[in-house]
């Protein structure tokens, strides 16, 4: 595609934007080139989603559905082929049958609605924890979205985002072997710069080219996961962005107050989903929910729902990409919904189903207890396996990280007698995976 393809609306400043990123002296060797193909229509669209977001809470109460719910199963009953073919919609919506990753997976047009337009069609394919291929259908206002967002999300911690044109927004970093890089930018902010980058070495012409460009950038935010933050804190940047923003992996508070120390932001924890988009933010030890027109139940493993306080499987409803309407999609991600000040709320996020560790004595414990005994810990990332023979090993990343406090903290979980191997390692997972953080045989 051309520019003109990739940027409909590319202004003179947008222009000259793309131009010192593609030909920075310090750039790295981008991957590929990609746009926000976001037409003036879309431009729009995006500006009254903003305006959406800020004014209009979840409008879901304790006891009682979504008040838009109805409307939206209408239309998905009516115009979505999977949904449709079930026949007609249940009386009750705890009847509808739910649906999982398999099922989008093996057949994703047909969760696509036929009364929507594919002109701005994007397919963004994904793998999961497990290898399953996930084909996203989305298109340039549902990615674009994600900006507004934010910028909603942060306003909520006292950050407001200014970046307009001739200044870089938002910076994506990674840390992987290989990874999808490019510059872009970002039409309803002034056609500011954005980037995603891949911070390993070999990307680089040469690696002390990482701190020279991103200084000279300055990014308002930094978005990524913990292992490529703790890259960021290694490269010595003389310059501080307003926020860090983690997403796809556990943040650790041990690594949190380390970045929040060197960069003297908040380092924000983002619950968010290919599938869907964000859908909560971690804040005062809950996760607020962000989406206005996105349900969220807890089911229990035969697609119940559970009283709220109890623990089941985050089962999602809504979400504003239109172009993929969700309904009753289980996430295998495992919570608690709670009520805070007559709002929902969820606490004890876990990403993937539960994993139930046995110590020598034949007790049980569960990844939630690793990751309270590991919180203090300056970790980027972790997993643990338990072999069928009971012997535990910890691979993990993070320079700061002690293995006499690591194994130390999980004897008091296991007791002293447990076998613990510990190995230090990048913890490389392959483009667009999540880590399975814990694993028993």
């Amino acid at each position: 595609m051309s520019d003109a393809e990739h940027f409909p609306l590319l202004s003179d400043a947008g222009r000259a934007m793309l131009k010192r990123l593609r030909e920075h002296p310090q750039a790295p060797r981008y991957t590929m080139a990609c746009g926000n193909r976001v037409t003036a229509d879309d431009l729009t669209r995006l500006q009254a989603f903003e305006r959406f977001l800020r004014e209009t809470p979840p409008d879901w109460v304790e006891g009682a559905l979504p008040t838009w719910l109805d409307a939206y199963l209408e239309h998905a009953y009516a115009q979505v082929p999977a949904y449709r073919r079930r026949g007609p919609r249940p009386t009750r919506f705890e009847d509808i049958d739910t649906i999982d990753r398999g099922d989008l997976s093996r057949a994703p047009w047909d969760f696509v609605p036929d009364d929507v337009a594919l002109d701005g069609l994007i397919v963004h394919k994904t793998t999961g924890t497990t290898g399953q291929i996930l084909r996203v259908p989305t298109h340039p206002v549902v990615s674009s979205g994600s900006f507004p967002l934010l910028k909603v999300v942060l306003e909520r911690f006292g950050v407001t985002l200014t970046a307009g044109a001739g200044q870089v927004g938002v910076v994506l970093v990674g840390w992987q072997r290989k990874a999808f890089t490019y510059p872009s930018v970002t039409p309803q902010w002034g056609d500011a710069g954005h980037l995603k980058l891949n911070l390993h070495p070999d990307d680089w012409r040469d690696p002390n080219d990482r701190a020279r460009f991103l200084d000279d950038l300055d990014p308002e935010v930094y978005t990524g996961d913990p292992v490529a933050f703790e890259v960021l804190l290694d490269l010595g940047l003389k310059t501080r962005p307003k926020a860090l923003v983690s997403t796809a992996t556990t943040l650790l508070p041990g690594l949190r107050a380390r970045l929040e120390a060197a960069f003297g932001c908040p380092v924000i924890d983002l619950y968010s989903l290919n599938e869907c988009n964000a859908v909560a933010v971690a804040r005062a030890g809950v996760y607020e929910l962000i989406q206005p027109r996105l349900y969220v139940e807890i089911l229990d493993p035969h697609g119940e729902p559970v009283p709220d306080g109890e623990r089941g499987e985050v089962t999602l409803t809504g979400g504003f990409n239109f172009m993929w309407p969700l309904v009753r999609y289980r996430t295998n991600d495992y919570a608690r919904r709670v009520w805070r000040d007559g709002r929902p709320m969820l606490v004890d996020l876990e990403g993937r189903a539960p994993v139930l560790f046995r110590t020598p004595a034949g007790e049980q414990r569960s990844g939630l207890d690793v990751t309270f005994a590991l919180k203090h810990m300056p970790l980027a990332q972790f997993a643990l396996h338990q072999a069928a023979d009971g012997a535990l090993t910890l691979r993990y990343s993070g320079a700061m990280a002690r293995p006499d406090q690591l194994r130390a903290a999980l004897l008091e979980v296991f007791g002293p007698d447990q076998a613990l191997d510990l190995v230090e390692t990048d913890l490389f997972a392959a483009p667009g995976e999540k880590m399975r953080q814990y694993i028993a045989d």
